[in-house]
């Protein structure tokens, strides 16, 4: 039997998920186990580039592994762990600090934007974080790292490390290919229908653990039109509102736009908004108790990241061997 390719993927726990995650990534996350052995981790040593109050990070860290399983990421086939759990992170981080270029780092467009949202905490680990993404990557020797446009520049800076790195001391690290997902649904904001959902915004966001009243009303006030004749049709271009809730009214029931047209055929938003927020409701209520479920189970929790960190860090600890005996650490 030909071995599985291995796919990894690391998301800092700096926010509550949202119905933009699941619909747009998240769904699509767990028909991956079936191709590849796939390694999902909290990035939680990168979240503290921006200052944390650390009672948060510990429940969102938390919250987002146990939000994961609810959204069925299986922890017997997907390897779930938190990123400060496996040091070799911060081991390999520091050797390929090394072996990555000032210049390289400087030309960092989230640098760049990160440094002008917080002036007054422009620190080294803001500056270097792209090293540790990079170790975060090549521990695994994965085939392919998932990237929206926003990573791309992070797996090319680590495609340029393996070039030196193996140009001086051989067949090292595997190069990783950057994997472009399956498109989910593109879901924008509720009350910004222009742009993505997101965190930011939250009265134009769905959260995954929100109350269904609370889903309910923020579909209500979702931004439509003042179209009366022929109220809803999909038209991005002139009715950017309308399309947005039926492309999510379409990713949660599997109904096409002509279907949801015709169903909604003769009646007005007041009809159609509370009918999406319901659908949305019933496709977050089963994530959200199970989350809530797993959550109050800590003894479960923490079996699964252990667990996990485990076999991380035994995967991790070969890659990390190989390195320190190339350049020339003496073997502990």
């Amino acid at each position: 039997m030909n071995e599985k390719k291995v796919m990894l993927s690391g998301i800092q726990p700096s926010g509550d998920l949202h119905l933009g995650n699941y619909l747009g990534a998240i769904k699509n996350w767990a028909a991956r186990a079936e191709e590849f052995d796939c390694y999902y981790f909290m990035a939680d040593m990168h979240t503290i580039t921006v200052r944390q109050t650390p009672a948060d990070l510990r429940r969102r860290t938390l919250e987002q592994l146990a939000q994961y399983i609810a959204c069925g990421l299986d922890p017997e086939q997907n390897t779930l762990f938190i990123q400060s759990h496996v040091p070799q992170h911060a081991e390999l981080g520091w050797v390929l600090n090394c072996y990555t270029m000032f210049g390289e780092l400087s030309r960092m467009t989230q640098f760049k934007d990160k440094s002008a949202k917080h002036k007054d905490n422009i620190n080294g680990g803001l500056f270097t974080y792209p090293a540790l993404m990079a170790a975060d990557i090549l521990l695994y020797q994965p085939d392919f790292v998932p990237v929206g446009e926003d990573q791309k520049q992070h797996v090319e800076l680590t495609r340029n490390i393996v070039q030196r790195f193996n140009g001086i001391y051989g067949d090292v690290f595997k190069m990783p290919e950057p994997y472009i997902p399956k498109a989910g649904a593109r879901v924008m904001g509720l009350t910004t229908p222009d742009s993505k959902m997101s965190k930011s915004i939250p009265e134009g966001c769905v959260f995954l653990m929100e109350k269904p009243e609370d889903i309910q009303r923020k579909f209500k006030r979702a931004v439509t039109d003042s179209d009366t004749e022929n109220p809803i049709r999909y038209d991005p271009a002139n009715k950017p509102g309308v399309a947005n809730l039926m492309n999510i009214y379409s990713a949660v029931t599997g109904k096409s736009f002509e279907a949801i047209e015709s169903e909604f055929a003769g009646q007005g938003y007041g009809k159609f908004k509370p009918a999406v927020g319901d659908a949305v409701v019933e496709t977050l209520r089963p994530i959200r108790e199970e989350a809530a479920r797993i959550l109050a189970d800590k003894a479960y929790l923490e079996s699964v990241y252990k667990a996990s960190a485990e076999k991380a860090s035994y995967v991790a600890g070969k890659t990390l061997r190989k390195v320190y005996k190339k350049i020339g650490f003496v073997s502990r």
